[in-house]
């Protein structure tokens, strides 16, 4: 929570949970999350955001990016005949297309436009430290404007498991209860979390030697 500026942090099994556990925690069935083209929460999760969460996806942009722009023409605020936006979700680096970094300056953009509609944001941010590694900014700047963010233990830092899910103290005591209902309340979590704190501690600053392998 420290490193991702925000009031508290959920330990999880694996990416896949952290992201739609965030997601849920956002939203009421019916509603509808803005992503990427190719974004892991669509392309990645076995349909959970719809089948588990009773939500629907809207893609915006262009090769996994989108502006502020497109985020304001893609709201949709409560009405009787569509699914309302709730949430947009930016996946920084993005997997799919190629490992690409998000412009700091875009994605102030995106979350400042999305807070101004009424939306909440999360930050899929598996790869973030290799984001913070390519761009010289520190994990907590890039999470800056999140409600919600999702970070991953076990790609590129090397543990042998484990996400996290950070955000306010009343949005992690929801996710709390539906890591539970997702069945992801392991008592033997104590081992994993051990491994991430020390990837945490002692990896992140030799991502620069894989980003030059």
């Amino acid at each position: 929570a420290e490193l991702l500026g925000k009031e508290a942090a959920l330990f999880v099994p694996t990416g896949t949970m952290a992201n739609q556990v965030a997601l849920a925690a956002q939203t009421k069935h019916g509603d509808e999350v803005i992503i990427g083209a190719g974004a892991h929460c669509w392309r990645y999760e076995s349909g959970a955001l719809a089948a588990l969460a009773g939500c629907q996806t809207q893609v915006i942009g262009e090769g996994g990016m989108f502006g502020a722009a497109d985020v304001r023409a893609a709201f949709k605020a409560e009405d009787p005949y569509q699914a309302a936006t709730r949430v947009v979700a930016v996946e920084n680096t993005h997997n799919a297309m190629g490992g690409i970094v998000w412009d700091r300056a875009r994605l102030a953009e995106v979350t400042a436009a999305a807070h101004a509609l009424g939306m909440t944001t999360h930050l899929d941010g598996a790869r973030i430290w290799n984001a913070a590694v390519a761009s010289g900014a520190s994990e907590r700047e890039l999470a800056d404007g999140f409600d919600s963010v999702s970070v991953c233990l076990s790609k590129g830092l090397g543990a042998p498991a484990g996400s996290v899910i950070a955000g306010t103290r009343d949005f992690i005591k929801k996710g709390h209860r539906l890591r539970k209902m997702y069945g992801g309340g392991m008592r033997q979590s104590g081992v994993l979390a051990a491994a991430g704190l020390h990837a945490l501690e002692h990896h992140r600053a030799r991502l620069a030697e894989d980003h030059a392998n």
